[in-house]
């Protein structure tokens, strides 16, 4: 097992340590390693068009990242009342969002807006004044972080529940018995103990939305994010600059992670 063990890890992260490694070739080809040099770096942080797609995967990022956790949390919560066939089928829905491959939330995205941007428009168009250009639904950051925030939803509200679940009810019991109100008891009690739940939650979903392409792909419009352009840019051969695009954005998540671990120990650490 030990064995095993080893050569699932060794082919997951020695490709990863490869393409880290082959950052720092001074040549031009990624595959022939002649010297070590850290001006690819330079040029990806002064290329303007990463730096523009950079910018777009982290506004969507964020704001995805904020309204999965908001939404989620909302429904984790509320889903806590529901019993019976009705919880069955609420818990089927959301494992089958986070089953379904992303080709297939992509595409089936792509059609439902196009569907109603088809029927908006027209309407938009009958009430606009007559000579004036009126406005256009379509694709671009609207419909992207809305994509990301269905799909990354469903990812919160299974963290969430799982730290609902394992919450002391006799906490909210006795803030009720001391009169405080629903508002109350939410604020000073649940929330301050599905805050590391929350929070995972966040980093979850801003990292799939950070990562994501195959649904970027299909509907983001004119918009393009950091994998987008990462994918058009190997389609021409993969440089060093690609190397280290990737290493960058590897050691930024992981410090991401590593930052987030530490706050969630320290916020369930016990007191002496």
């Amino acid at each position: 097992m030990r064995i095993y063990a080893l050569c699932v890890y060794l082919f997951l992260y020695v490709p990863i340590g490869v393409i880290a490694l082959f950052s720092f070739n001074a040549g031009r080809h990624a595959s022939e390693f002649t010297g070590f040099s850290t001006q690819w770096y330079g040029k990806a942080l002064s290329n303007p068009f990463v730096m523009d797609a950079l910018e777009t995967s982290l506004i969507a990022a964020f704001v995805t990242a904020c309204l999965a956790s908001v939404f989620g949390t909302m429904a984790a919560i509320a889903l806590q009342g529901v019993t019976g066939w009705l919880r069955t089928v609420f818990d089927a829905l959301i494992y089958i969002a986070v089953m379904i491959p992303g080709i297939v939330i992509g595409i089936a995205t792509l059609v439902a807006l196009v569907t109603v941007f088809g029927w908006f428009n027209p309407m938009i168009a009958s009430l606009w004044p007559e000579g004036a250009q009126p406005p256009q639904l379509s694709m671009g950051m609207g419909t992207l972080i809305a994509a990301h925030t269905m799909f990354t939803m469903a990812l919160v509200i299974i963290i969430v529940r799982a730290r609902v679940s394992g919450m002391d009810r006799s906490l909210m019991e006795a803030s009720a018995d001391l009169f405080a109100t629903p508002w109350g008891t939410f604020r000073q009690v649940t929330l301050p103990l599905i805050a590391p739940g929350i929070l995972a939650g966040f980093l979850l979903s801003f990292t799939f939305s950070f990562d994501d392409f195959i649904i970027a792909f299909f509907v983001a419009g004119s918009e393009t994010t950091l994998p987008i352009y990462i994918f058009s840019s190997i389609r021409r051969g993969v440089t060093p600059e690609i190397n280290a695009i990737g290493t960058m954005v590897m050691a930024a998540s992981l410090l991401l992670l590593v930052a987030a671990q530490a706050l969630l120990q320290r916020g369930t650490r016990k007191p002496d």
